[in-house]
């Protein structure tokens, strides 16, 4: 283990336990972290699996040992140290988890100053590089002075923040289906209970890091009929599911329909402007037209980033943008420090529901039919970058438009593809959508995966 970890990964910190994480690791992970930002204070936090708190004291111990001082905020979800980092003003922040990963694994993710993502390009690459020295060389002597731990409760201005999104007074009492996954969510909704009117239907709400129902990733199909069944049995007005550490969740409608993000991402940005009019909403370029056209209509200015949360965070900063959305579940509000939450989404999209006659299914109706997609597909082939090229080549002289912002984008005057390779592995990965034209849709998604091949 002192050469190649293969645990770190293109944004974070993810493998399995003990084989690739593990308390040495995670001990030598906050030595390097430390040496390379020379932070005073760093916020630790944990989610619900059961090597968490072993891991977060290891990390603890090596930050400590370096003479850091810890804020401990203990079991949360990894929105939780980002809004921690950037409210306590802390150097930095760690998030011990492996989001929607098995049960057996655990990871980190890490935050600098004012919750800014540390990954591949932006330090990532040479915290490994130290923790890699660390392990090979032993540990070292901890510092004279070494660092304090403090256990610190951010929870309450935790939601205190949360509740600020909406006007609580105006919310209707809907009835809610949400769904922890057994994940860090249930605390959370707990303690935001107390302060909405939803009577909220609770489905694999107690943590559990055993995961008794599954792995908690909502992105697959086969994991969304808990959800569904309970929406449909209670009579929901809508549903929300969540990944383990929360910064992912995913709305249903009120007859159980799973919703694409693509949608959401749309939704959000009419609620970010109504309460900002005028402002820049950042969204990735796997799909787009409907984006662009919500924002345009109520008077944002759409901005387009390359995929992933550190160029969605950058590009948010750089352009002052008030939300910026990617079609994977992922919303970034700049009032939460340009981080990513799972827990503000739904907040919105509950004072959409109320604020109208509509329910959530027609809110998005309009948009599915006037902009339909295909949703993300993903197929593992040998050689994706000589299918890249070869669908290039039969597509790009009649396109009205390439743009190579994140991978290969294609528009026609009816359609557009966007084509990426994964970063990890032989996986390319297609999306497609169309002016209205559901027919057309079917016909170009079938005619790029027979060019595509794989399985």
């Amino acid at each position: 283990m002192t050469r190649g970890l293969s645990c770190f990964k293109a944004y974070d910190i993810r493998g399995r336990v003990p084989a690739e994480m593990n308390r040495d690791v995670a001990y030598h992970i906050g030595r390097a972290y430390a040496r390379y930002l020379r932070p005073s204070s760093v916020v630790v936090g944990h989610d619900i699996r059961l090597s968490g708190p072993d891991l977060a004291r290891a990390l603890g111990d090596g930050l400590r040992d370096e003479g850091v001082n810890i804020r401990h905020i203990g079991q949360c979800g990894t929105e939780e140290v980002y809004f921690s980092t950037w409210d306590l003003r802390a150097d930095g922040g760690i998030m011990v988890t492996a989001s929607h990963n098995p049960a057996d694994y655990n990871g980190m993710k890490l935050v600098r100053e004012g919750s800014r993502p540390i990954s591949g390009d932006t330090g990532l690459l040479e915290i490994k590089r130290r923790t890699e020295e660390g392990l090979a060389s032993g540990r070292p002597a901890p510092c004279s002075a070494r660092g304090g731990l403090e256990t610190v409760d951010t929870r309450n201005a935790y939601i205190r923040h949360l509740l600020g999104y909406v006007d609580t007074s105006k919310l209707r009492p809907l009835r809610v289906v949400v769904n922890a996954g057994n994940g860090s969510a249930g605390p959370v909704i707990d303690a935001l209970e107390k302060h909405l009117p939803f009577r909220l239907v609770k489905v694999h709400h107690v943590s559990d890091g055993t995961f008794p129902n599954g792995v908690p990733n909502p992105l697959l199909p086969e994991n969304r009929a808990a959800t569904t069944e309970a929406i449909r049995a209670s009579g929901a007005d809508f549903g929300v599911a969540w990944d383990g550490d929360f910064d992912r969740c995913f709305l249903f409608d009120e007859g159980g329909q799973f919703i694409e993000g693509y949608y959401i991402v749309g939704l959000l940005a009419e609620a970010m402007l109504k309460r900002k009019p005028g402002s820049k909403i950042v969204h990735d370029p796997r799909l787009v037209w409907n984006t662009r056209d919500v924002v345009r209509e109520y008077g944002g200015i759409p901005i387009q980033s390359k995929t992933g949360h550190a160029f969605i965070k950058e590009r948010m900063r750089q352009e002052d943008a008030v939300y910026g959305g990617e079609m994977s579940a992922h919303h970034y509000f700049r009032d939460f420090a340009y981080c990513d939450s799972g827990m503000i989404p739904w907040l919105l999209v509950a004072a959409l529901v109320s604020a109208g006659e509509q329910p959530l299914s027609t809110l998005v109706a309009e948009r599915i039919a006037r902009f339909p997609c295909s949703g993300e597909i993903n197929r593992r082939i040998e050689d994706p970058g000589l299918v890249m090229k070869k669908i290039q080549s039969r597509y790009a002289e009649k396109a009205t438009g390439v743009d190579n912002t994140d991978g290969l984008s294609l528009e026609f005057p009816n359609w557009r593809f966007n084509l990426r390779m994964s970063n990890t592995e032989p996986v390319i990965r297609l999306n497609v959508e169309t002016r209205a034209d559901v027919r057309l849709l079917e016909q170009k998604t079938a005619e790029l995966l027979t060019m595509i091949g794989g399985r």
